[in-house]
């Protein structure tokens, strides 16, 4: 029997107990950069909050925000909670309107961030003998490595092959028999010009089950015609260095969003 969730008793729990988790963590979280980062400290402080004064959920509210430039002010490392060694992997933005947003990634965040993932690919259909074409860049950018992670994390195969160089990602995608594709919803409907003019029918003469999209806008229509294109079913998916990368918002096989 095939489960329809990775991870049933988080995914199915009700929505008392979610609650109660919720708060759970958020006092624990609240509490932790309170008493490990001077800037949550002072910045509690100004806003005449402490760790005490989120007694439920709605408590929230009372938290400062965190700005973009918070994020620049401290680059690189001025906001991490850990001591540094305990960092294991970083990845940052482009930074093209600034300095990048840094994202530093203890052993813990990595296991985290296979799991979201890996309940975000499971609920797009992945499964363990799959095989997926990440088309991803790999490099700082968080989007190809979200996608390895959570892949790696359900048993399937991937093959890291990045972005660009579009006549090898076809040749491999045929020879490979790769079953999923990740990359941008617009680098699919690329791929799929370029197999054409190979001599490809992208419909028929490949295996892709499912496209795994994000990093950039798209709209229904394009997803229509993505879907009507490889024969596939496209899915979405939301994420930013700020949060984790890739693993916040996905979509299951009925195309709704849902927050890990």
């Amino acid at each position: 029997m095939v489960e329809e969730f990775w991870n049933s008793k988080i995914e199915t729990m009700p929505l008392n107990e979610l609650k109660k988790l919720q708060l759970t963590r958020l006092k624990k979280l609240v509490r932790y950069v309170y008493e490990n980062n001077r800037f949550y400290h002072d910045r509690f402080k100004e806003s005449n909050v402490k760790p005490d004064d989120i007694k439920t959920l709605d408590d929230i509210k009372k938290l400062p925000f965190l700005t973009k430039q918070d994020l620049r002010d401290y680059y690189p490392f001025g906001l991490v909670c850990v001591e540094i060694d305990d960092v294991v992997e970083i990845h940052a933005s482009s930074g093209t309107t600034g300095k990048p947003v840094v994202g530093p990634y203890t052993k813990n965040d990595l296991e985290v961030w296979a799991e979201v993932m890996a309940r975000s690919l499971w609920a797009n259909g992945l499964r363990k003998n799959d095989i997926l074409q990440n088309a991803y860049g790999y490099g700082l950018f968080t989007g190809a490595h979200g996608f390895e992670k959570g892949a790696q994390r359900i048993g399937a195969t991937v093959i890291p092959i990045s972005s660009g160089n579009t006549k090898r990602q076809i040749a491999v995608m045929k020879d490979f028999g790769s079953t999923a594709l990740a990359c941008t919803p617009s680098y699919s409907l690329y791929m799929a010009e370029v197999a054409e003019e190979m001599g490809f029918d992208p419909k028929n003469d490949f295996k892709l089950k499912i496209g795994c999209f994000g990093a950039e806008a798209w709209s229904e229509e394009m997803r229509r015609n993505i879907e009507k294109t490889w024969g596939i079913t496209a899915h979405e998916h939301y994420g930013l260095t700020e949060i984790i990368g890739p693993g916040v918002v996905s979509e299951c096989k009925e195309k709704k969003l849902h927050i890990n």
